[in-house]
């Protein structure tokens, strides 16, 4: 056996299977990022079109008020949803395989999304949300079980960036849905609607997406074996594992915490500071969150592969820190040299840089998270870590919402929040160190 723990790979040529199951998984995670992007995109209009009458009566601060606690609890049940869908097919991908599981996951959210078509009250939005979620939940741990078992060791930075980038390119892809088609009281439900196209993705994963090798092996070696089966769930929260994930649930629960609890206002915020007659603005916003989000999910695992894996966290925490300090702890300032003639320069450059800085995480991620757990509970154990991760997420986001209707603003809300990141730099000194260690069996 040869000392090098990465040699039995390195020899592996690309094949064909290879490439659908990138391609599939490239496609799930970027339909993933369009989904999780449309809400906070869609919320002005879309809670606005429901304003109650009493509300509306009371004046701007009001409304902003009632939209602002609808957008934390509809985001809960996103969140909620995504955390039980990250379980519950994380331990069916670990059953039947990866990809029935996945197919079946990208179906589940491409229906619930298209429901949010037919919504005539934030109720109704949150109902279609979190059915949505459990399956956009469960496409993540599944898309990159799929991918990372696949794929040689020495392509798994490469992957990792691959899928990271492909989340944030569905989040470009509502922002210039948008910003081409500005969303209103009377539009909004059709960038619903568009959300359910991903169903067609179901058909090509099952006829061209070869099954996981990995996994197949990893069901062949069990059958065979004489000891007794533990549950999957059980396995992970083990003695072997637990230490692993339960860290690895309190370093994504940082990340949705910083993301869903602060970043998520950006286009809401921009969409007041350039008032009713620039709609675009909002939608601008998104797209220089998601292409600083592109840059920097590229960037992260490859700069980060031959790094230390807790250092690597801390760096992006401290990255986080900086970033949303810049932004939300200095003056808004709506002046000045204008990009597009929409958005001042200046304040495109702030979010464009907290868009590369918040999201480098989910380039990490699919890098850090399987090296954790072996084959037979890897789909399970890192959907645990990163749903349940968006779970302990839910009642800061509530909070957030609370803030931003005591302070009657998104800005002093967000400042708040995003001190979490400094939490991330002692949590990332207890993660499992994994660099230069191949996937484990």
């Amino acid at each position: 056996m040869s000392a090098d723990p990465l040699a039995d790979t390195r020899s592996q040529a690309i094949n064909r299977g290879m490439q659908m199951t990138l391609l599939a998984g490239f496609l799930g995670w970027m339909m993933d990022g369009y989904e999780q992007a449309l809400f906070p995109t869609l919320a002005g209009p879309a809670l606005k079109s429901m304003v109650p009458a009493a509300i509306a009566a009371e004046g701007a601060a009001a409304i902003t008020g009632w939209v602002g606690d609808w957008m934390a609890t509809i985001t809960c049940a996103f969140l909620v949803g995504a955390a039980l869908g990250g379980a519950a097919f994380g331990w069916l991908g670990d059953r039947v395989g990866r990809v029935k599981a996945m197919s079946f996951s990208i179906l589940f959210y491409s229906i619930f999304s298209g429901v949010c078509y037919f919504a005539t009250d934030p109720l109704h939005l949150a109902g279609a949300r979190f059915f949505s979620a459990l399956g956009m939940g469960g496409e993540w741990a599944l898309g990159v079980a799929l991918v990372m078992e696949a794929w040689p060791e020495r392509h798994r930075s490469k992957m990792a960036a691959a899928i990271g980038m492909a989340a944030n390119l569905g989040m470009v892809l509502v922002g210039c849905m948008a910003m081409a088609y500005p969303a209103d009281a009377g539009s909004w439900r059709t960038h619903f609607l568009i959300g359910a196209s991903p169903a067609i993705l179901t058909l090509l994963i099952r006829l061209f997406v070869p099954e996981s090798e990995k996994w197949e092996r990893s069901v062949a070696k069990q059958a065979a074996s004489l000891a007794p089966v533990r549950s999957k769930i059980g396995e992970v929260f083990g003695a072997e594992l637990r230490r692993s994930t339960i860290v690895g649930i309190l370093m994504a629960a940082i990340v949705f915490v910083g993301t869903w609890g602060a970043v998520q206002w950006v286009p809401l915020w921009v969409g007041d500071l350039a008032g009713p007659d620039n709609p675009r603005a909002k939608a601008l916003a998104m797209v220089l969150i998601s292409v600083g989000a592109c840059v920097s999910t590229v960037i992260a695992p490859l700069f980060l592969a031959r790094f230390p894996r807790r250092r690597g966290y801390q760096l992006l925490c401290l990255c986080a820190v900086i970033a949303s300090a810049w932004l939300y702890r200095t003056p808004a300032d709506w002046s000045g040299p204008m990009l597009l003639g929409i958005f001042p320069w200046l304040m495109a450059i702030k979010v464009f840089t907290l868009g590369l800085a918040a999201t480098a995480f989910f380039g990490f991620f699919p890098l850090y998270l399987p090296e954790l757990f072996p084959t037979h509970v890897r789909a399970t154990g890192q959907g645990i870590c990163y749903n349940t991760g968006r779970l302990v997420a839910v009642p800061f986001v509530l909070l957030s919402g609370k803030l931003v209707k005591e302070h009657g603003g998104y800005q002093q809300a967000a400042a708040a929040i995003t001190l979490i990141y400094v939490a991330g730099l002692v949590v990332g000194q207890f993660g499992k160190e994994t660099s230069g260690q191949a996937l484990p069996d």
